[in-house]
């Protein structure tokens, strides 16, 4: 039994040695196999079809910048020689009909001053107006370098 057993052992310790040798070879034969394919992949070049066609699209990437910018050039030419470039103003009595129809805060702060004869101040102004105190008072301060009114009292302003 004695015998026996230290057959299993050696056996076993053989076996031992013949996995780890296979498991050395294998491990060396994958880095091999690796570099190679690494290699290959080095070796191999696209085709001469592939770089026609590379060659190709470039070509015509330019010619299409080219056209494109023929075709900005012939529409600014276009615009300049027609005036389509500019749009068309609005005819002055059209403009002037519209202001006409509604009043604005300078004409109504101003029509305040022709009712009153005893002087108007800002609150009076907003009240009757419903314009904000800030562009009264700025309205006022237009209206009296002009001329158009005068300082009757502290805030009081009355028609010239």
């Amino acid at each position: 039994m004695k015998k026996l057993d230290k057959e299993f052992q050696a056996i076993t310790k053989e076996f031992d040695a013949l996995a780890k040798k296979t498991k050395e070879l294998t491990d060396e034969l994958k880095k091999k196999a690796t570099a190679r394919l690494e290699k290959a992949r080095l070796v191999i070049k696209p085709g001469a079809a592939a770089r026609k066609t590379a060659q190709a699209l470039k070509s015509v990437s330019k010619t299409l910048d080219k056209v494109a910018k023929a075709l900005e050039n012939f529409e600014k030419e276009q615009r300049s020689k027609t005036g389509a470039a500019r749009k068309p103003r609005p005819k002055p009595e059209a403009a002037a009909g519209a202001k006409a129809k509604e009043a604005t805060d300078t004409q109504k702060v101003l029509r305040m001053f022709t009712t009153s004869h005893n002087g108007v101040n800002v609150a009076a102004l907003r009240k009757a107006t419903g314009i904000e105190d800030k562009k009264i008072r700025g309205i006022l301060a237009r209206a009296y370098k002009q001329g158009k009114i005068k300082r009757v009292g502290k805030g009081l302003y009355a028609g010239a």
